[in-house]
């Protein structure tokens, strides 16, 4: 696997970093877990540069800068809501670490840091999604020489254990 690719456990609002990935919902204007989180941590003027970009579909990313976060900026994307996986959840999943890479590229930034999108609040399997992350990160890194660092932050150390083996190759 990709040197670049690393896995921790650790609060991502407290990350000093070049870009954060948010989780977010359709319209950006905050919500629960991660979004929450990132939201409340960057203060007020995070809410008001998300009202200006309209919202955001699932699968794609935008940039706003990180306010009061450790980080310069945020990307945020919106994950696909659990259905069963037979309407197009893996494709747009991985749309949305692709998406963030890109737009994280286009800025010239170094390094991003993820949260395992879709796995809280829209069901998607932990597992599975873990396992697409790393492969989207990995195949997308290829073509992007400039990002020299991906984080995948992990909320808890099971979690954390199942990016470590997917990291060193082994199977789930």
């Amino acid at each position: 696997m990709d040197s670049r690719l690393l896995a921790l456990n650790a609060d991502i609002t407290t990350l000093a970093i070049d870009a954060i990935v948010n989780a977010a919902r359709p319209s950006l204007l905050g919500g629960g877990g991660v979004d929450g989180a990132i939201h409340r941590a960057a203060g007020p003027e995070l809410l008001a540069a998300c009202r200006r970009l309209g919202g955001c579909e699932p699968g794609d990313a935008k940039l706003t800068p990180g306010f009061a976060l450790p980080a310069r900026y945020v990307i945020h994307t919106v994950g696909p809501v659990w259905r069963g996986g037979g309407h197009g959840e893996a494709a747009l999943l991985a749309s949305c670490y692709r998406r963030a890479l890109f737009v994280a590229a286009d800025r010239r930034l170094a390094s991003v840091a993820f949260p395992c999108i879709s796995t809280g609040a829209y069901g998607y399997p932990f597992d599975a999604a873990a396992r697409l992350a790393v492969d989207t990160v990995a195949e997308t890194l290829a073509l992007l020489p400039e990002i020299e660092r991906v984080l995948f932050v992990c909320h808890a150390e099971r979690d954390l254990a199942v990016y470590l083996r997917l990291l060193a190759g082994r199977p789930l």
